[in-house]
């Protein structure tokens, strides 16, 4: 007899604590599910119940087995559950957590592709530079900047976050080059942040400093590089947001080659990866950022 019903039919014994009743759950006659408890004990040589007239109990070696039982045909069940998911389509809600400056100039000019590939998916992109808890906001993936720490999440890196440097030449003909990151100390610098500053400092080898300063600050992406434009000062922000205007020449990339570097990656909680959204997003986002 097939050993995997065998011990689906001994489970519901067990469970119900009568043949019968177990019979009638599984669907089978007295006899049969009795022919499986018995082809059961049969393979394995030893007793699993002692059987009365009015009572079934298991023996010591049949409660050990039960519990393997149960692990192993969860188990099975757990796999076919996958296998079988895998083969649906994408479909449903996809709720998506990215930084305000990626996911509004790196991921939100990608998702069309994404969008017309998988038709039966509806996403919703939440942009903000705070650490969402994925759990807790109902967050089905998130990309993140910086080290990826949390252990309780599934962690894939893309491609480091790569940030630059920039002024306009009307600006640098007006105040001269910055020769290394010390000489920022001496010119406008437009909402420069304090951990990318620290952290590109370390990527030089440099100790610490005081944050360069200017007259103007600005916390979104996008009027910075505005401002920077019109040749107020040096912005400090990601490629992607300043790569036309670099290559137009309206921009001049400062330090090139030395630009600094965070690490980037896509988190999301083990088991909502069965989901074939959420499988279909994250390797989407590994073939184009990873």
């Amino acid at each position: 007899m097939d050993r995997l019903e065998s011990m689906r039919v001994f489970v519901l014994i067990a469970e119900y604590g009568s043949l019968a009743r177990a019979a009638q759950a599984g669907g089978m006659s007295p006899s049969m599910a009795g022919n499986h408890l018995r082809a059961l004990e049969h393979h394995l040589g030893l007793q699993l119940l002692v059987r009365t007239t009015r009572r079934q109990q298991l023996t010591a070696f049949g409660q050990d087995y039960l519990a393997r039982c149960r692990e192993i045909l969860a188990l099975i069940d757990d796999t076919d559950l996958q296998a079988a998911s895998q083969r649906l389509a994408p479909a449903g809600p996809l709720r998506v957590s990215a930084p305000l400056s990626f996911g509004s100039y790196g991921l939100t000019p990608a998702l069309g592709d994404y969008l017309r590939q998988y038709p039966q998916v509806s996403l919703e992109l939440d942009l903000t530079d705070r650490v969402v808890d994925l759990v807790e906001e109902r967050v089905d993936v998130a990309v993140r900047i910086g080290t990826l720490s949390d252990s309780s999440l599934v962690a894939r890196p893309l491609r480091p976050y790569r940030v630059v440097c920039c002024a306009s030449p009307a600006y640098l003909a007006e105040h001269g080059e910055p020769a290394d990151l010390d000489a920022l100390g001496s010119h406008q610098c437009l909402g420069f942040d304090p951990l990318p500053i620290a952290q590109w400092r370390e990527q030089w080898g440099l100790p610490a400093a005081a944050l360069p300063s200017g007259r103007l600050r600005i916390n979104h992406g996008q009027a910075l590089r505005q401002a920077a434009l019109q040749g107020l000062g040096i912005i400090l922000q990601p490629d992607f947001l300043v790569a036309a205007d670099v290559q137009a020449g309206r921009l001049r990339m400062l330090f090139p080659g030395r630009e600094l570097r965070r690490p980037l990656g896509v988190v999301y909680p083990q088991a909502r990866y069965r989901s074939p959204a959420v499988r279909s997003f994250v390797e989407f986002l590994l073939a184009r950022f990873g």
